[in-house]
């Protein structure tokens, strides 16, 4: 097996969507990935008619957009200590005032016949989708470089079956028409991991490091993030223990490890905590691994859970020490993840990057709304770890597929050979938690048979003895149909519109779908049912539309 080729590509086609009205934000690098630095507009709705009254004036009616007639199938497969403050620290890049993301590019279509192995590390991210949300809420389109397609789609529920009994997972696949390019495909790959019940899990034991430097000091960051734990408080499991340390120009310990069941006592230590002070995150990190290294073992769920702004700007480490730092402690079954708060000088590729080396999920606040779901739905339900270093390598054959690409995913690349290397880190998976691939297809005319086959590879989610280490690995056949696309389903039809809205906010060059004509086509395929969150992404797209509009693009 030969290595996959870079689907990164290092030549980004401007877009003409709408490329004028990013002029007060970022525009797209034409090299990939590189830091880009973004400077906070003033006022967002200054310049033209406001989002509100041109809401009060639209038009009823989208226009619509011709699909398809065909019939799909559906599935085919199966104690305050407080120590001095820190050296400073180099910063990332150029992340220094401001906002700080990186383009990562836009992946090519990668031709099946000579390089038919598709292979990437699972992602359950979602900060990119809430900072794009509240961008658009505040009358700014995104920075192209923030829009990370596979964390618009993974923010989504799907319609996954549980797995078998006695599997950690259910893959599943779907394909059909694109309304979006003439000629493509779009395929969907889910992965659905097992379930749990909460009384089944281990214990959590869950150590929140908050940064309380002086530039967490608004209400949408340090004040966001006491009433956020606070609402956490009250879904834990009252053996389920919670420590609380800080990073400012100093480190200290807030709250040893406590009971959920003492409630008063976790709401009284997040009602000291106060910010000012520079930012030592690296000697803050090191304090919370203590923390959380003293209640470690195979019976406890640990984890580290980062609250800031990604500010880092003091510290006796570099941005890369840090992350070695956290690698060392990931070996040794302490996940850290990253909760995302506040504007205006947010780092957002600091914040994934610890995330991601620290096999935890990334995830953005983006007010109260945002904070119910995470802290009272989502890290709940996930909190019990079910698989690691779980990779995905899909095979497209040939004689079927002629060209595709991975829509997102691009700094989760992982050669072909590497695939069965264990050595070879990748990311985490909880109980429920879903994970959505998009490949966009070429087919072969006339072929028949299936697309190819989804092979996953992972170890066990808990380290009880060196056998768990040994990884296991699962194979699905793709699906053989590739219908219209008014018959999908309909979870697939809206989150095939969930990565298109991706691909036109980072300005891909492989988008020729209009805002207008995507709005129209995301109102077809909600769920008139329920689900709040569908109807929230169509409240953006037009919110994009009307922007992109007001610039003239």
């Amino acid at each position: 097996m030969r290595p996959i080729r870079s689907n990164l590509t290092h030549s980004l086609v401007a877009a003409s969507l709408f490329s004028a009205a990013l002029a007060a934000g970022c525009t797209s690098s034409e090299h990939a990935p590189r830091a880009v630095k973004c400077e906070e507009s003033g006022d967002a709705a200054a310049g033209g008619e406001s989002y509100a009254l041109h809401e009060a004036r639209r038009r009823t009616h989208a226009p619509n957009v011709a699909t398809p007639a065909a019939k799909l199938d559906g599935y085919a497969a199966p104690a305050d200590c407080e120590q001095p403050a820190p050296e400073p620290m180099a910063g990332p890049g150029e992340f220094t005032g401001g906002e700080g993301y990186v383009d990562y590019g836009v992946r090519p279509f990668v031709n099946a016949a000579t390089d038919p192995r598709s292979t990437f590390s699972i992602d359950v991210d979602t900060g990119s989708y809430t900072i794009a949300r509240r961008k658009l809420r505040e009358g700014q389109l995104p920075p192209p470089a923030a829009v990370r397609a596979e964390e618009f789609v993974n923010y989504f529920r799907q319609d996954y079956p549980d797995a078998a009994p006695g599997r950690s997972f259910a893959v599943v696949s779907e394909a059909a028409a694109s309304p979006f390019r003439p000629g493509k495909t779009i395929l969907r790959v889910g992965l659905q991991g097992r379930r749990l019940h909460a009384a089944t899990r281990r214990r959590a034991n869950l150590v929140f490091l908050v940064d309380t430097s002086g530039s967490m000091q608004s209400p949408d960051k340090l004040g966001l993030v006491k009433r956020s734990l606070a609402l956490l408080v009250d879904h834990l499991r009252p053996d389920d223990r919670v420590s609380i340390c800080t990073y400012a120009g100093s480190v200290r310990k807030v709250l040893d490890p406590t009971p959920a069941s003492e409630r008063g006592t976790i709401l009284r230590a997040l009602a000291r905590l106060h910010a000012g002070g520079s930012t030592a995150m690296g000697s803050g990190i090191q304090l919370a691994y203590q923390l959380a290294s003293a209640q470690a073992g195979p019976e406890v769920n640990t984890r580290v859970l980062v609250c800031s702004d990604g500010d880092a700007n003091v510290g006796p480490r570099s941005h890369h020490q840090i992350l070695d730092l956290i690698a060392g402690y990931q070996q040794r079954g302490i996940t850290l993840g990253t909760i995302g708060f506040g504007m205006g000088n947010y780092k957002d590729t600091m914040m994934e990057q610890l995330a991601n080396k620290g096999n935890g999920s990334y995830a953005y606040v983006d007010g109260m709304e945002e904070a119910r779901r995470l802290f009272a739905e989502e890290l709940i339900e996930n909190l019990e770890v079910i698989a690691r270093d779980v990779k995905l390598q899909v095979v497209f054959d040939p004689a079927r597929v002629r060209r595709y690409r991975l829509i997102g995913y691009e700094n989760r690349a992982i050669a072909d050979r590497d695939f069965r290397n264990d050595a070879v880190d990748a990311g985490e998976v909880g109980a429920g938690h879903r994970v959505t691939a998009l490949y966009e297809l070429e087919l072969v005319p006339g072929g028949e048979g299936v697309l190819g086959a989804v092979h996953l590879r992972y170890k066990p989610g808990v380290r009880r003895s060196a056998a768990d280490e040994r990884a296991r690995e699962e194979s699905y056949a793709l699906t053989r149909e590739a219908g219209s696309f008014a018959a999908a389903s309909q979870r697939f039809r809206f989150t095939a519109c969930v990565g298109e809205l991706a691909e036109v906010l980072r300005k891909s060059h492989h988008v020729q779908t209009s805002l207008p004509e995507l709005v129209a086509l995301i109102e077809r395929s909600l769920d008139r049912r329920h689900d709040d969150r569908e109807h929230d992404l169509l409240d953006l797209a037009q919110r994009a539309a009307f922007l992109a509009g007001r610039a003239g693009s």
